[in-house]
């Protein structure tokens, strides 16, 4: 096991891993690995778009000084639990809007005490805002239209100092191709003033969507 570039990631070969905050626990059937003395949790990058991310990117400061997380479009919490591994003196603000979902991801704060789960729209910031405060970090994967509005709301409210924009192009528009959705969205960012520093698409993990990588 082999530590990574980004803290609290852990590599074999290919393969990364997050050491796992709660012993014995696997979140989604992930394969649990015990290596001199920890137990680590396999980052599937089929299951995680922010594996995938990591998988294809090159190094970079994405979690450094990281101490607030903002992740808006939580869901069941798959990607949550790895930020939990491996930022654990970190908080994370975990927002989901639908209240089916928001019960695993509750249950999954219930034993991981860096975990905020908090039931609200990511479409209005201001209803969690106060309760947020400023982020270091700003990580977008939800499924809407209007994907870079909500990013860039989010970060003005929240003061984001650092943002991972996981755009799902088909939900914007299914009219034009995935490449030119990209590079409106960049468009659009740049126009608010944010500065996007890298890009990649996620395939084979993640067809038609795009990674973009704001403001470090």
């Amino acid at each position: 096991m082999e530590p990574t570039e980004w803290p609290g990631v852990f590599r074999i070969g290919r393969d990364l891993y997050t050491r796992n905050a709660v012993p014995g626990e696997s979140v989604y059937g992930e394969e649990l690995r015990s290596e001199s003395g920890a137990e680590f949790r396999l980052w599937d990058p089929w299951r995680s778009k922010l594996a995938a991310y990591l998988t294809k990117s090159p190094s970079g400061p994405l979690f450094d000084g990281v101490r607030t997380v903002l992740y808006l479009g939580a869901a069941h919490g798959t990607t949550v639990s790895h930020l939990s591994d491996a930022l654990p003196d970190a908080t994370i603000f975990a927002i989901e809007k639908s209240p089916t979902v928001f019960a695993p991801l509750l249950a999954l704060a219930r034993r991981r005490a860096n975990i905020l789960p908090i039931l609200a729209d990511a479409q209005l910031p201001e209803r969690y805002a106060a309760d947020v405060g400023p982020v270091d970090l700003l990580y977008q994967d939800v499924a809407q239209r209007d994907q870079t509005r909500i990013y860039q709301e989010n970060a003005s409210v929240c003061r984001a100092r650092r943002g991972l924009l996981m755009l799902k192009t088909r939900s914007v528009t299914q009219r034009l191709p995935p490449a030119e959705v990209g590079r409106a969205a960049r468009r659009e960012l740049a126009a608010a003033g944010h500065r996007v520093v890298f890009a990649t698409e996620l395939g084979p993990f993640s067809r038609e969507h795009l990674a973009l990588l704001v403001g470090t």
